[in-house]
């Protein structure tokens, strides 16, 4: 396993369910299989688009033992440590270590709109476990804005390694090269592939992978290697599909656009609801354009 497993297209994957809404572990663990033979770099289990949050604590465990007996070799496993707390997290963490993940993906405390002593105190007590930690950046879902400024903190304290960028303004990019130069900046919104790229993204946490790995790693390799020529077309015809990653039906759209692509997306548990009727033809439009185009 290489020493930086968050790099490259790391996908935020889906998890499937059966029709009465049991987690389908053997599903999942296929879907790891393929992924990794699409050509992408690994997984993170049981973040927001695994729907973490409506599993309880046995399926939630499961799910990471799951990915890392799926995954082969070089293919890496970041599980999603996210909760209410600092103590809660960090035992997600052990279980993590425990499962053999090689690190992990920690949004800050999001009970409540905490502050910077407690974001501080909140890495600082997961990274005690020992697992590289991703720092992710979600203040639209958690009302905690992980500034440039305060990453750049966690970082120079040892708390974190990278952090997945999720704010929409790609100009922190460039403001964290500038803060915190040996800091990993990955991809958070699908949307901004190129704009992040270009401002040294060293990784992709990705969705829509879930869906078309090889087109969004063909995207993602032009994008950090400054092949404009060839990011750019796959870019304008991905855009469409892309820009729902940021929204908050997201989930539902990558499992729609899973099942239209001969994927197993299925349905979300409570209390996501399906798509809209003026959503689901959006979607469908955009993933009509995407196959025409080639896109797989």
């Amino acid at each position: 396993m290489a020493t930086t497993p968050w790099r490259g297209v790391v996908v935020a994957t889906a998890l499937p369910f059966r029709d009465d809404l049991s987690v389908d572990l053997d599903g999942y663990a296929e879907h790891v299989r393929w992924l990794a033979q699409s050509g992408c770099d690994g997984v993170v289990p049981n973040g927001s688009l695994g729907e973490y949050q409506v599993l309880d604590e046995r399926e939630r465990a499961d799910v990471v033992r799951a990915a890392v007996a799926a995954a082969p070799d070089g293919f890496s496993v970041v599980p999603g440590v996210a909760a209410y707390g600092a103590r809660d997290a960090r035992r997600w963490a052990e279980q993590a270590a425990e499962a053999g993940a090689h690190a992990v993906l920690l949004l800050p405390p999001n009970a409540y709109r905490a502050d910077e002593r407690a974001v501080l105190a909140h890495y600082a007590e997961v990274a005690k476990v020992g697992l590289p930690v991703v720092a992710y950046n979600n203040p639209y879902d958690t009302r905690v804005d992980l500034t440039p400024e305060l990453v750049a903190r966690l970082h120079a304290e040892g708390s974190i390694v990278a952090v997945k960028e999720f704010s929409g303004d790609a100009r922190r990019g460039y403001q964290l090269a500038e803060l915190a130069p040996d800091l990993d900046v990955l991809i958070g919104t699908d949307d901004l592939v190129v704009e992040m790229a270009l401002a040294g993204a060293t990784g992709w946490i990705a969705g829509f992978p879930n869906a078309l790995p090889e087109a969004c790693v063909r995207l993602f390799r032009a994008a950090v290697s400054g092949d404009q020529h060839t990011a750019l077309p796959l870019y304008r015809t991905l855009h469409p599909l892309l820009r729902w990653d940021a929204k908050t039906e997201f989930v539902q759209a990558i499992k729609l656009t899973m099942d239209l692509t001969g994927r197993h997306g299925g349905a979300c548990r409570p209390p996501r609801m399906p798509l809209l009727p003026q959503h689901d033809g959006e979607v469908r439009t955009a993933v009509e354009h995407a196959l025409a185009a080639g896109m797989r």
